[in-house]
């Protein structure tokens, strides 16, 4: 952490360059203009500034902030997932074990009394502990270290935070708990002797039956969208818990949050209904995807499914739903020259169980991205390929 970047007249050429669209490749051919700061740390402050506009609002409002390289912020939590994640949890002492930027500990600041940051790379920590400062935030402490290691010096805690990373990139997509660092089914046990509580964050690439696996005493998972995006999985632990698991869905909107809960282990249980489409259709958000619960949305919203495999619901009443409402204008065939009749050429179009992706329709059927039309092309209960023309229903 170089101290001269947080002298008045670099501060003020960061903010001049970061409030404009950034021209990396000139910006470093242009070089610095301060001796006792390089090209490449300017770069650094001024893309991160520029990132955290969106991300993180209240870093960006504040001068003085001094910001990680590129791939630390990026691995960040947001400050909209970070502030839900405070509002799930509250108690005395909560210890960080891989503290990172810190995002998340500042908004856990705001709900215990004592919020310890553990972080192992020595000038992320520096940084983090820096920014505290800034912000104002008195009740956390910055430690340079192994969260694991400094949690075994450590008296019991409320709770633990865990944000562990993944250590092998080559084994795709999946991956699994065991993969990452710090190993967190390894040191279950021992987490649990210090701390009743447990909230583990992971990439929505984690599968969730092989994290259930792998786990034990989960009371809660929770799927957290941002604007249909899912950005994480939290997984929240508590000692001795042997009840039902409880799957919380959340898409965080500015127009208003939508949420869905189901027990997990039921969603196998219930029995599927299915019917041609009505009047309604619905499209489930992107956390409802992600959590599998396609039966239970149909069961506890009383919306049958036109096929066990399209994931999408009907009615004849209008319902609040998790997801995206539409009104059925005309059902019919997958046949060209109906299709044809219709006189669409621009449309949004979506494929749900469909054997043909959206570009390919456009071609072969000459429709534009766009438009007040949205077409549907899916399977109905009968195995049949349909398409449906619908009107999308605001909220």
């Amino acid at each position: 952490m170089n101290p001269h970047i947080l002298h008045t007249d670099v501060q003020e050429y960061i903010i001049q360059n970061s409030d404009q669209p950034i021209n990396v490749n000139k910006l470093i051919l242009a070089g610095s203009p301060f001796s006792n700061v390089t090209v490449q740390e300017l770069a650094q402050q001024i893309i991160g500034r520029s990132k955290a506009k969106q991300k993180l609002p209240t870093w960006f409002s504040c001068t003085n902030i001094y910001y990680p390289p590129g791939l630390n912020l990026e691995q960040t939590s947001s400050e909209i997932t970070a502030r839900y994640k405070s509002q799930q949890i509250h108690g005395h002492t909560l210890i960080d074990l891989t503290g990172g930027f810190g995002i998340d500990d500042y908004f856990f600041t705001k709900v215990f009394k004592k919020v310890i940051h553990c972080e192992m790379n020595e000038e992320l920590s520096t940084i983090a502990s820096h920014n505290f400062g800034i912000l104002q935030t008195d009740n956390v402490k910055s430690l340079c270290g192994d969260g694991i290691e400094i949690l075994k010096g450590l008296d019991t805690v409320d709770w633990i935070y865990i944000d562990p990373s993944r250590r092998h990139e080559s084994k795709g997509k999946v991956f699994f708990l065991e993969d990452c660092l710090p190993n967190v089914p390894e040191h279950l046990d021992f987490l649990l002797s210090k701390s009743t509580n447990i909230l583990i964050k992971t990439s929505p690439l984690l599968d969730i039956s092989s994290g259930i696996k792998s786990l034990k005493n989960i009371k809660e998972i929770h799927v957290v969208a941002v604007e249909n995006e899912v950005k994480e999985l939290l997984w929240f632990i508590e000692k001795g818990y042997e009840n039902e698991l409880e799957i919380k869905t959340v898409n965080l909107q500015k127009k208003g949050n939508q949420e869905f809960d189901f027990i997990f282990f039921e969603e196998s249980q219930l029995t599927l209904n299915l019917s041609e489409p009505k009047k309604y259709l619905y499209e489930p958000n992107a956390a409802i995807m992600k959590s599998g619960g396609f039966t239970s949305v149909s069961n506890h919203l009383s919306a049958p499914k036109l096929h066990r495999n399209s994931h999408l619901y009907t009615s004849d009443e209008l319902i609040t739903f998790p997801g995206r409402r539409f009104e059925i204008i005309a059902s019919f065939p997958y046949q060209k020259k109906i299709l044809a009749k219709t006189n669409i050429n621009k449309a949004n179009i979506t494929t749900r169980n469909f054997q043909e992706s959206v570009s390919v329709l456009r071609k072969k059927f000459k429709i534009k991205d766009g438009g007040q039309d949205y077409l549907f092309f899916t399977t109905d209960c009968n195995d049949q390929k349909i398409v449906l023309q619908c009107k999308k229903v605001d909220l």
